[in-house]
């Protein structure tokens, strides 16, 4: 399987085009007020991909706000990037969960292998952020922490990835696939063509 990539944070149709031109095989969008980068189901659905993924990123929502979010903006999967549990995995739908877990939160391998195999049942994908909660604030982690834990679906790296650091975390980590935000913008939610371009030529 080649690498996966994924650039969340998509706040225009122009970001979405060089994205998906460059290679991106999943478009984010966050639905998170607080966010910089948040948008409206509105939006998702005027993004039209030439077979990109969409992703909805979600943090505080209910299990019925997910779904009627994913129908409304024609999205294909949805990023529980908040603290939902697997019931709330199971009402969206395993086919359409990638589940986001932050490795620096645990307090050891055992905890964090506890819970890796707690939602792998119920997700398509994982995806494993820096930082103990939220996301896009450009903060790598320490790769090493992937040699010693088993992860039984394909699962995306996130956290300050770019140019600078991709070749260390593929070598180090060995993901499926990676998460892009921060690390490729010129300004929150604005995505820079030079940095996305660089990100894309050091996974080659």
């Amino acid at each position: 399987m080649s690498l996966l990539v994924k650039v969340c944070g998509m706040t225009s149709k122009e970001d979405a085009d060089m994205c998906e031109q460059l290679g991106a095989d999943f478009l984010g969008f966050i639905f998170h007020p607080s966010s910089p980068r948040n948008v409206d189901a509105a939006f998702a659905r005027s993004v039209k991909t030439d077979g990109a993924k969409k992703v909805g990123v979600f943090v505080k929502q209910s299990a019925t706000e997910v779904i009627e979010t994913l129908k409304n903006g024609q999205l294909d999967f949805a990023q529980l990037h908040g603290g939902q549990n697997e019931e709330f995995c199971k009402a969206v739908g395993k086919e359409q969960v990638i589940k986001v877990l932050w490795p620096q939160k645990y307090d050891s391998l055992k905890a964090f292998q506890a819970d890796i195999d707690r939602f792998a049942p119920h997700c398509t994908y994982m995806l494993f952020d820096a930082g103990k909660s939220g996301g896009g604030h450009g903060v790598a982690m320490e790769f090493e922490v992937f040699k010693d834990v088993t992860i039984p679906v394909p699962w995306l790296l996130a956290g300050g990835l770019s140019a600078e650091n991709l070749e260390e975390a593929l070598d180090t980590a060995k993901p499926n696939g990676v998460d892009l935000n921060s690390g490729v913008e010129s300004e929150p939610g604005k995505k820079d063509k030079n940095k996305l371009a660089a990100a894309f030529a050091a996974m080659k």
